[in-house]
């Protein structure tokens, strides 16, 4: 057990037996009444956004979340399976639990993976990656009236919206938190 004032971003709480990250919080000290914390966190497992004050204080429980380095090797159906850097054991983690991140791994990458009481909750990529656009239609010229995207296929099967002077066989970095478009890569 914790009380509010240990509140920081990134920890992770137990409320009524779900995780909880906390993505930001604020102490108050109105000018009348009792000073009080106001928080936005998001549930670890479905992504769910949850607001919630507490009294200044109050005690809140906090869980253990265990941070490791892997490296992704391969895809076993839908399961994905990962080795553990630091002892090279070898951890298969569900299509559901690795979620959007899927389309922006590529064999050897490494990524961390966060776990509970043993159990993977989330993988987490580096913010940008590397990847090879595979496939996209040609940009024509003179073709700029809109914002000038077209889609394009990375080599991982993940189709983004690119600018139109891009190309095939082209090395992009791409936002792996949004899926956006950040560059080309010499």
């Amino acid at each position: 057990m914790a009380s509010t004032t240990d509140i920081k971003n990134g920890q992770v709480i137990k409320i009524e037996g779900q995780l909880w990250s906390i993505v930001e919080f604020q102490h108050v000290k109105p000018g009348k009444g009792g000073a009080f914390v106001r928080t936005k966190m998001r549930n670890v497992l479905t992504g769910r956004v949850l607001e919630k004050t507490y009294n200044a204080g109050a005690k809140i429980e906090t869980a253990t979340v265990d941070r490791r380095d892997y490296q992704y090797l391969y895809q076993d159906g839908e399961d994905f399976v990962f080795m553990d850097l630091s002892d090279y054991d070898q951890l298969t983690v569900s299509g559901t639990v690795v979620g959007d991140s899927a389309g922006f791994m590529l064999e050897n990458q490494n990524v961390t993976i966060a776990m509970h009481e043993g159990a993977p909750l989330y993988v987490e990529l580096p913010p940008s990656v590397t990847l090879e656009i595979t496939y996209t239609e040609p940009g024509l010229q003179g073709d700029r009236s809109s914002a000038g995207t077209k889609p394009a296929t990375l080599e991982t099967g993940k189709e983004i919206q690119v600018p139109l002077f891009v190309n095939q066989n082209t090395k992009v970095k791409v936002d792996t938190r949004t899926g956006e478009y950040l560059g080309r890569v010499s």
